[in-house]
C-alpha cells in the first residue's frame, strides 16, 4: 500500500475529492477526522503544506453540513 492510499484509509469523515497533497497535509499533521481539524483555527488550518483553497472550502462544507466549525469561530 503506498503511502497517498494509507494516508486515504485512515481518513474518517474527510470529505472526497480532496487533492492528493490535501491528503497528505491532514495525514501528516495527525488530523484524521473534521473533530480534529475542528480543533485547528482556520488560520492554523490554511497554513498546512498541501492544503489550498479548494481544501478548505470542502471541508468548510463538510463543517456546515455537521453543525461544526474551526477552533477560532
Amino acid at each position: 500500500m503506498n503511502q497517498d492510499t494509507a494516508a486515504k484509509n485512515t481518513l474518517n469523515d474527510i470529505p472526497s475529492g480532496l487533492s492528493k497533497p490535501a491528503i497528505r497535509a491532514l495525514s501528516n499533521a495527525g488530523l484524521q477526522s473534521l473533530a480534529d481539524i475542528a480543533n485547528m483555527s482556520e488560520a492554523e488550518f490554511r497554513k498546512l503544506h498541501g492544503i489550498g483553497p479548494k481544501a478548505v472550502d470542502l471541508i468548510v462544507a463538510a463543517f456546515e453540513a455537521n453543525g461544526i466549525a474551526f477552533a477560532d469561530r
